[in-house]
């Protein structure tokens, strides 16, 4: 018998959890795990809104927002915080906000998520503005952070997007663009850090990533705007300007030197066999696509 909300209902499946072998419950966490991608391919136009409402917002020097409680929102501060070193955005480009601060990415802070005054306070916080686009993330899809903080949200002009993991969800009402998920009941019942974390994480992934892409960050598949500001990095940004150019390690590394270690700069200064000033120009003008700026004569 299924009672309340998908998220909270018993998996038929496994019934017997506690009487498996590891083996035989492996291996039906991965059978349920593999249901996921199913489920998030059905959102996908829901999602496709939300990456241009988001792009629409970056590229207008707006804002993206993520915010939640718990692991949904343990989830949006874990995206946010790998765009800077992926794309060399802003730290104020893209934001997380966690209900119960920094410490509750740490320790959990349950409690938190049933404040809708706490969201409304996170986001003014923030500054919140018209030109920004606040995406909710709530696994049940009825947090009250969540929902105090959309319809703040959407009070002040802001986009707002909201993401559960149950159809019908109560936040879908508070969002302009809706994202519905269906994983289907968890293996273990209501522990929403499994398939619908994994499936927030895989749309946060595409929401994220998309937006770049389109704001020019990518060359092919290549992130040429990677920050390179440790030696790993170092080294990635490299292998960027190698795979996009062909040149040599040496040519690479001293066309990275030229370009301040940027290596959108340093391939275009390659392929068009121009120094760092000329690159930047063209990048430039092309609004920062490296394609449009090699088109440039």
């Amino acid at each position: 018998m299924h009672i309340g909300a998908t998220t909270e209902s018993r998996n038929p499946r496994t019934l017997n959890l506690d009487e498996l072998s590891i083996d035989e419950l492996l291996a039906t966490m991965n059978a349920e795990d593999a249901r996921v991608p199913a489920a998030v391919a059905d959102a996908l136009p829901a999602i496709g809104r939300a990456v241009r409402a988001a792009a629409d917002a970056l590229r207008a020097g707006g804002r993206l927002i993520y915010f939640g409680a718990g692991t949904s929102g343990r989830l949006g501060v874990l995206d946010a915080a790998e765009c800077p070193p992926t794309f060399s955005a802003g730290p104020d480009q893209i934001i997380g906000l966690l209900a119960g601060g920094h410490d509750a990415m740490f320790r959990a802070a349950e409690g938190a998520e049933d404040s809708a005054e706490l969201g409304v306070a996170d986001l003014t916080g923030v500054g919140l503005t018209a030109a920004d686009v606040v995406v909710g993330i709530a696994a049940s899809g009825r947090t009250p952070y969540v929902i105090g903080g959309l319809d703040h949200a959407r009070g002040v002009g802001a986009v707002t997007v909201s993401i559960a993991c149950n159809p019908g969800a109560p936040v879908s009402a508070h969002a302009d663009i809706a994202i519905e998920v269906d994983n289907g009941p968890e293996v273990l019942t209501g522990s929403t850090r499994l398939k619908a974390g994994t499936s927030q994480k895989l749309i946060l992934n595409m929401i994220s990533t998309a937006t770049m892409v389109r704001l020019g960050k990518t060359y092919g598949n290549l992130m040429v705007d990677v920050a390179p500001t440790n030696l790993k990095l170092i080294d990635r940004a490299v292998r960027i300007v190698r795979e996009a150019t062909g040149c040599d390690e040496a040519d690479a590394r001293r066309a990275l030197a030229d370009s301040g270690n940027h290596a959108k700069t340093a391939i275009v200064m390659l392929l068009c066999d121009i120094d760092a000033a000329e690159a930047r120009r063209r990048l430039d003008a092309a609004d920062g696509f490296v394609r449009a700026a090699l088109a440039q004569s």
